[in-house]
Parts: C-alpha cells; structure tokens; sequence
C-alpha cells in the first residue's frame, strides 16, 4: 500500500489569494482548491499556473460549504473544473448531477463526498457499498464526531474497504474529537489526509501535522498513545512526545483525544487498543474507577495524570509530582515555607501533596470551600480566604486554569503579591498575567512549561523504560 498523501485545504475569497495560498501550501502532495469560498467562482482561472495536483471543490450549503447558487450552476462550475483538467473533482454523492461528472471522468479522478452532520450514522456500511458501486477512483466520507468512540466505526470500515479495494477511499471523524482520524490516515488506509488552516472542523494545519505529529513516519499499526481531557487542542503534548518517539525511532504516535465523558475515553482506548495516555482536566479523578490498578502516590493524591497499560492491565499513574518539584529544586527551600495553592481541582491535588511532602505548610485557597477542605486534608493543611490575605504566604502557586491564553487575566487582580515565590502551572502563554505582575512585585516565579516538561519526561519513561534526551521536551515544546 502507497503512504497517505498530505492533501492542503485552501480556501479565499478572490482568485488571487487563492492561487497564493495554494502555491504556498507547506508540505502539500495535492491541494483543494474550495471554489464555493470564491466570490466569483472560476475553476480555470484557480488551476492556472498550479505546482502541485488539485481536488477541484465545491461544496453546496447543505453539504456544509458557502456556495448558495443553484444546482445547475455548481455544475457548471465542476464541469469547468474538469475542462481546465483537474486532478480531482470532490462531488457530493447526493446531488443531483453527480452521475453526470461519473460520465464526464469515466470515473477516474472523481472524489465522491459524503459529509454526515448531526446523530452518528448507523449504516456507515451500506453508505459506502452504494458509493463505491457508483465507480468513483474514491470514496470520501465525513462524519461528525460526537466523541472519541466515533472514530472506531471508521476503522472498522477502513478494514472492510481495504480488503476490496485499496487507495479508493477517504475516512474522516469531523471536529475536535476526530482530529485523530486525520493523523491516522495509514491506519484507515486513506488516499490522503486533509490539512490546512481549520476550514474543515478539526483540521490540522500542515505544519503541525508535518511536525508535531510526524505524519510520514507513522505506520498502519503504530502504537498509540494521547492526551486526554476536553478541551485538548491547546496541549503540547503531542509535541513533546512525538519529538521522542521519533528521536529514539520508537513506532508510536501521541494524539489529542478530546472526549466527551470518561466513559467515552474508556471505550476508545480499549477498542483502538491505547498504549498509554496522559490524563488531564476534567478526568484525573474520574478515571481512577477504570484503573486495574493505583500506583501509591496517586492513590495519595486522589487523582492521576497517566494510563500505563502492561500486560493489558490498566495502571494509573501521578507525575504531577514530581514535574512541580522538579523546577523547584534548587531555587528555594521548601521546607518550613507557607505554601498557599489557588483551585481545588485535579492539579491541585499533586501540587498539595508534593509540598507537604517536601515539608512545607500547605493553605489551600479556592471557591469552593468544601473541595478546598478535601484537598488541604491531603496535605494536613488548612483552608484560607482567597484571595490569600496579605503577608500570608511565601509561596503562591497558582493551580487554576485562570490565565490561559494572550487575554488571561490575574485569578487573583489586585491581591498583594507580597511572597517569595510565585508558580503559575498555566503554561500558555508562557507568561502569564500573574507571573509578570508577581516580577513586577520582586517575586521570584516560575512558568507551568517547567512543570509540563518535568511531568511528561516521567509519563515518556513509564511508557518506553527509556528518558528522553535532555533538552528534547522543552524544545519541542517552546518551537510549538
């Protein structure tokens, strides 16, 4: 079987941009070219002077893309696209010319498209035997990914069609909870996969699903492993850990797995078969249920960050940690400080272990008073006012999600930052709001990156037995 090509989606309003953007197309095999995103659509005028092989597209409203014209006139539009010698021209299986494009190609370089918004179809099967019977070179099929469980249909198909006919079809789970579907074009046996910069929902831009996620080197039955949580579009992770299966020439690949519930994750990960998983907000606790086994110091902390699968058995993990102490060693003396943690979550929780571990005299601040009590029993502290109160701290760690992005606010404006030390464990951007102001004050800080790059070179060894190189993890972290 051919390695899944990288097929990059651009979409404009003019001709001119268009043709720039597609010329531009970072590590392309093939471009689409989305004539219903045109103001004028001209399918000659956008091949025109073309570098790569194109799919001529486009998409009606109800096939969810902009051209609004009638029927007869989106036909005219890919007839002119297949005139003007298109490598491929994506037609919907429903409308009502496509047999006439059939005709046109004899069905050679015909794509035809199916996108299925709304409930998860139920005859994914049948669909396709009808499509494929039309005599389309491919067969494309888009559903809406309600969950990360909705992409294991897909697999299953993608192992039906290959037996009949290989590099015929296009398998896709839209939105965030299918970006996998995309990543793992070799798996399903895909043509291609899409890229490009979200104009479908889900999609990847090249560069990150050249870099980040290392398409061309993943195999069909590479191990899988990912991060879990929702949302998880922002992780580094994948960044991090792809660098070092690449760099140790491990046959794996790390992917965003935003589920829906805990459940959903349970169901993927044991029918996709997961190596291994970082686990992050809302699931630390809620997966703790599915664990064959608790390590210790995560059944201590009450919450775990990492799925270790041996021998089939399911073991959670807590690198938290560790990966907050780490950055801490060195700079200051933990012992005897007055430790004060902002949140009651998940990472709350390590982060209270961690310093009463090391002996300091944990206050734990949050809105919720009752899940603040629970956590600062963990470190036989006590619960205090938040804001903290002036003069009540040398060390204020912030454990919220309270700064997140280039518009994060301070969890705690106005608050004196009157203490030795601040961490912040948001680590994008990696300055938050709270660290500037806290240098602004004389605080020594330190940024959640420090943290990231700790806890997942512990998950990487858990998993592989092998550390990353130094460096690596921080590296790929800060490029991304």
């Amino acid at each position: 079987m051919r390695e899944p090509l990288v097929c990059v989606t651009v979409a404009e309003k003019t001709v001119e941009e268009l043709r720039r953007k597609r010329d531009a197309a970072e590590g392309a095999d093939l471009v689409e070219l989305r004539l219903d995103h045109l103001d004028r659509p001209d399918a000659p005028a956008a091949l025109e002077g073309r570098r790569r092989p194109a799919v001529a597209t486009c998409r009606a409203a109800w096939e969810g893309g902009l051209f609004r014209g009638s029927e007869a006139e989106r036909q005219r539009v890919l007839e002119a696209a297949v005139s003007a010698g298109a490598e491929f021209v994506d037609v919907e299986a429903a409308a009502p010319f496509a047999p006439d494009i059939m005709r046109l190609r004899r069905g050679r370089g015909v794509v035809l498209s199916s996108h299925l918004f709304g409930a998860f179809p139920t005859d994914l099967a049948e669909r396709a035997a009808s499509m494929r019977s039309s005599g389309a070179e491919i067969i494309k099929i888009a559903v809406e990914a309600r969950g990360v469980a909705d992409m294991l249909p897909l697999f299953d198909l993608a192992g039906r069609l290959t037996q009949e006919r290989p590099d015929g079809h296009v398998l896709i789970a839209m939105g965030p909870a299918g970006v996998g579907t995309r990543i793992l074009a070799a798996k399903l046996r895909n043509r291609w996969t899409y890229a490009g910069d979200g104009v479908a929902p889900g999609q990847l831009p090249s560069d990150r699903l050249l870099g980040d996620f290392r398409f061309r080197r993943i195999a069909s039955n590479a191990a899988l492993y990912g991060v879990t949580g929702n949302p998880v579009s922002h992780s580094l992770s994948p960044a991090m850990h792809n660098a070092g299966f690449a760099e140790l020439g491990i046959d794996a690949v790390y992917l965003p797995l935003e589920a829906s519930s805990a459940e959903d994750f349970i169901a993927f990960a044991r029918g996709a078969g997961l190596a291994g998983a970082s686990v992050t907000a809302p699931f630390k606790v809620a997966l703790m249920s599915a664990m064959d086994e608790v390590e210790p110091l995560a059944a201590r902390v009450g919450a775990i960050n990492t799925l270790v699968v041996r021998n089939g058995r399911w073991i959670g993990a807590n690198t938290d940690v560790e990966g907050f102490l780490a950055p801490l060693r060195g700079r200051i003396a933990v012992k005897g400080t007055r430790a004060s943690i902002l949140g009651a979550g998940g990472a709350a929780r390590g982060v209270a272990v961690a310093l009463a571990s090391e002996g300091a005299a944990v206050t734990v601040c949050a809105r919720r008073p009752e899940e603040a009590r629970r956590i600062a029993d963990l470190a036989g502290g006590r619960v205090g006012e938040f804001p903290p109160k002036p003069g009540s701290w040398d060390v204020l760690v912030n454990a919220t999600s309270a700064g997140t992005g280039p518009s994060g606010e301070n969890p705690i404006a106005g608050a004196a930052l009157d203490g030795e030390m601040v961490f912040d464990l948001v680590y994008s951007p990696p300055e938050t709001r709270l660290l500037a102001e806290a240098r602004a004050a004389g605080c020594l800080t330190i940024g959640g990156l420090e943290m990231l790059v700790a806890q997942a070179e512990r998950q990487f060894e858990l998993w592989t037995g092998h550390r990353p190189p130094a460096g690596l993890f921080l590296k790929a972290a800060t490029r991304r």
